[in-house]
């Protein structure tokens, strides 16, 4: 399953009142390790939110089976559309070893919302013996997902329980990924624990 990406933003205090080349002049030259500590925020893959006043931040996506468990999570800006990841989302699947036989790389059925319909999204699925079920804009009502996309919304909320992921923080894009891809591993090890 696929879900609609949740954005996050940064607030920062010296955004809206100085600007990093007057700093030097305000706190004095001091070491050039100091320069970095009062960047505006931003780093990689960050963009301005539209849904929230412009501030700059990123979007989680994920790829989740039919519990919830999180299978690929990726980070893009804010203000990249969403169906502009999907081809990246479904080839980051990794194998899902079975009970017999050799491992799952692709998923029988695919679940999508609005976001994604789009032609190139249907044809990137039936290239690789998907079956896509995505919503068509226009057509079809937001309700008719529902019972399928409470799944991945519910596993975002999972992400956002984990505080330093509510907000992203990290200017490092690596650090960031990081930090996703543990929770990710929490977030697994939790339904291990429940199946033991």
């Amino acid at each position: 399953m696929i879900g609609m990406p949740t954005a996050s933003g940064r607030n920062c205090i010296w955004r809206c009142c100085c600007d990093c080349a007057n700093m030097t002049r305000l706190i004095g030259a001091g070491p050039a390790s100091m320069a970095h500590r009062y960047q505006a925020p931003g780093g990689q893959e960050t963009g301005p939110n539209p849904t929230d006043r412009g501030k700059l931040g990123s979007k989680r996506h994920l790829v989740v089976d039919a519990r919830g468990i999180p299978l690929m999570v990726l980070v893009s800006g804010a203000n990249r559309h969403d169906s502009m990841m999907f081809e990246k989302c479904m080839d980051e699947i990794p194998a899902v070893a079975g009970p017999l036989g050799r491992a799952r790389k692709r998923p029988a059925k695919l679940h999508a919302d609005k976001g994604y319909d789009y032609k190139r999204c249907r044809a990137h699925l039936r290239q690789r013996g998907i079956a896509s079920r995505i919503a068509r804009r226009g057509v079809e009502s937001s309700e008719k997902l529902g019972k399928h996309r409470w799944v991945v919304e519910r596993t975002h909320g999972w992400f956002a329980g984990f505080g330093k992921l509510r907000i992203r923080f990290e200017r490092r894009l690596d650090i960031h990924e990081a930090l996703q891809k543990l929770a990710a591993a929490i977030i697994c090890a939790r339904f291990v624990d429940r199946w033991c």
